[in-house]
């Protein structure tokens, strides 16, 4: 098994509806929200964590696949089999000792753009890039409103992602086709929390695949595009081309 090269997929993540990913708040104030959003410690702006993403990337497919990777219990995939292209793609424990090779997949912290953090700072009831939503709970026999207010990123809030795929195979092509199978259906689902309550719809908009092959990390080449998707944009029309 030898590195034979890397694909870029990067774009941007937009928020069609508000999006929730949970934080820890480091204590109670008055007037705080009952569930903040994760913070960037050093900008206090909101990001998108990559485990987040690729989380739910992976719990997509395990669901799609079913016959092959849902487990009874419901528990993350994991298995022994080397040729398992769920664990080589998206990653298993070190401790199996299986001889697959690196896990291909990086997935890394999308963060907003500079003109989303410009729309954020025109809006005086956006603070830190968060608005705050107000939600009751009903007592179903008294009626009674217990309020509690969650924090969120606006719909219209642009993220850029970027993510890494090596490949070190020959069937890691068709592991990077199961990238981008992952990546519509999570359009057609959420991210983050209360999805079923209209949260985390998003889409990936001005999807680039690019590749770098290991003698252009030799030469000093940079990322070229690749040709075979070259005019795709979205997650399903690079999907398409791959297959």
């Amino acid at each position: 098994m030898q590195f034979k090269g890397n694909y870029l997929i990067r774009g941007k993540i937009l928020c069609c509806t508000g999006l929730h990913i949970g934080g820890v708040a480091d204590a109670i104030k008055i007037g705080g929200t009952d569930a903040p959003v994760i913070m960037d410690r050093m900008t206090s702006l909101p990001y998108i964590p990559g485990s987040s993403l690729k989380g739910k990337m992976r719990s997509l497919l395990e669901q799609r696949h079913g016959d092959k990777w849902l487990t009874e219990k419901g528990n993350p995939h994991n298995c022994k089999d080397p040729g398992c292209d769920l664990c080589i793609t998206f990653g298993r424990g070190a401790e199996d000792n299986i001889m697959a090779g690196p896990t291909r997949l990086i997935v890394r912290d999308a963060y907003p753009d500079e003109g989303t953090i410009g729309n954020w700072n025109d809006k005086e009831d956006i603070m830190h890039g968060t608005e705050v939503k107000g939600e009751n709970f009903l007592n179903r026999i008294s009626s009674a409103a217990t309020p509690r207010f969650l924090e969120r990123v606006p719909a219209g809030s642009l993220f850029n992602f970027e993510m890494v795929f090596s490949v070190y195979a020959p069937d890691d092509l068709k592991r990077l086709a199961l990238v981008f199978e992952a990546m519509s259906m999570v359009e057609d689902n959420y991210l983050g929390a209360s999805g079923t309550r209209g949260y985390g719809k998003i889409a990936f908009s001005d999807v680039e695949l690019l590749e770098k092959t290991k003698d252009d990390y030799t030469s000093g080449e940079d990322w070229k595009p690749y040709q075979k998707t070259a005019d795709a944009t979205t997650a399903r029309e690079i999907m398409a081309a791959l297959k």
